[in-house]
């Protein structure tokens, strides 16, 4: 299994500002892209392959459905593992959730119901994509607007169980924290206690927007000052982190995003500053 990258704050680049990076090269950490943009092959691998000689590169899957009945499908599993062995990423993620079903295929990021089976079900099927691709991947927390009946812990401890039986990594969405904590009146600082010091490979930030009086996971607006305020919670508790920006709708020039960006890199920067003051236990691995 990779090693965790020393990476700081990253940026989404998505399909439109692909170019601008490739005339600018702004001043980025490090990219992260959707994994299946680039299933295809040509000019969107070739555009990548030239992004990833000047930056680390993340692919961040949002098909895979770990938590569907059935096992991930084979071939989108080669189709990643053949994006891996040419870009060779720094982290590779995907998300806890399900998309299909009675032959049918949702393209969504659909909630885990977590009651009793799921975790062997989502273990078995984490560990075959960690086996095909020769490498740890990180699970996302997802966004949810119903709560299931007869649920048997919150998502954390399904993850935290994940971390345990597989040797996964979490990525952590703290704005899909917030929007459940919006919608559902979850704790997000109890969630984020709940994961185990040295599981939480990255973080992500975004924002949100509400219809009528749900609130939605857009990823179109900026990030508001109640999710700043859980990453400065989950810097705190994770030590320093990979932190990324995602933006996928509204998209901004990418000059103006780059303008947002400054702002999680100037957060990140301080709290690995303040990291480096305090105690080691911050980076202990998991027990």
């Amino acid at each position: 299994m990779n090693p965790q990258p020393q990476l700081g704050a990253g940026l989404g680049l998505r399909g439109p500002h692909v170019a601008g990076v490739l005339a600018a090269w702004p001043s980025v950490g490090w990219w992260e892209v959707h994994s299946e943009n680039y299933f295809g092959g040509g000019e969107p691998v070739a555009a990548l392959e030239r992004v990833r000689e000047r930056y680390e590169v993340s692919l961040h899957g949002v098909g895979m459905g770990l938590g569907s009945h059935s096992a991930p499908d084979a071939q989108h599993l080669q189709r990643l593992k053949s994006l891996v062995a040419r870009i060779e990423p720094a982290l590779v993620s995907e998300h806890l959730c399900w998309n299909r079903g009675a032959g049918r295929f949702f393209n969504d990021l659909l909630p885990v119901p977590r009651v009793d089976g799921a975790v062997p079900l989502i273990a078995a099927h984490i560990d075959g994509v960690q086996e095909a691709l020769g490498r740890r991947i990180l699970i996302e927390n997802v966004s949810a607007y119903v709560a299931f009946e007869g649920e048997t812990c919150s998502e954390a401890e399904m993850l935290a169980e994940l971390v345990v039986r597989t040797g996964c990594g979490v990525l952590l969405d703290v704005n899909n924290l917030y929007v459940n904590t919006l919608n559902l009146k979850t704790d997000p600082l109890a969630e984020i206690a709940r994961l185990p010091i040295g599981c939480v490979g990255e973080i992500h930030v975004a924002g949100f927007e509400w219809l009528d009086d749900v609130a939605i996971d857009t990823h179109g607006a900026s990030v508001c000052d109640e999710v700043w305020t859980l990453l400065d919670a989950a810097l705190a508790r994770f030590g320093p982190t990979p932190v990324l920006l995602e933006r996928d709708t509204h998209l901004p020039s990418l000059d103006a995003l780059v303008g947002e960006y400054r702002q999680l890199e100037a957060r990140v920067a301080g709290a690995r500053e303040r990291a480096m003051t305090q105690s080691p236990t911050l980076t202990q691995e998991v027990r």
